[in-house]
């Protein structure tokens, strides 16, 4: 079961600062993102800004012992 972060408006708006002070429209930085392998479209970034959408915790790597 995939794991979300709790819903915090502070994550959006550390997202749009970083975003704005950068020269990005969400538009301009989805296209560089997907450019670089993330697929991600504007809707949905703009739903991670505005706090509307969660973001999934990574799932940590199970330690497994080397033989």
């Amino acid at each position: 079961m995939e794991q979300k972060l709790r819903r915090d408006m502070f994550i959006g708006r550390n997202l749009r600062t970083l975003r704005e002070n950068n020269g990005f429209s969400q538009e301009k930085l989805c296209a560089e993102l997907q450019r670089r392998g993330c697929d991600i479209g504007r809707t949905t970034y703009a739903k991670y800004e505005n706090g509307e959408l969660n973001i999934a915790k990574p799932k940590a790597p199970e330690n497994r012992v080397l033989s």
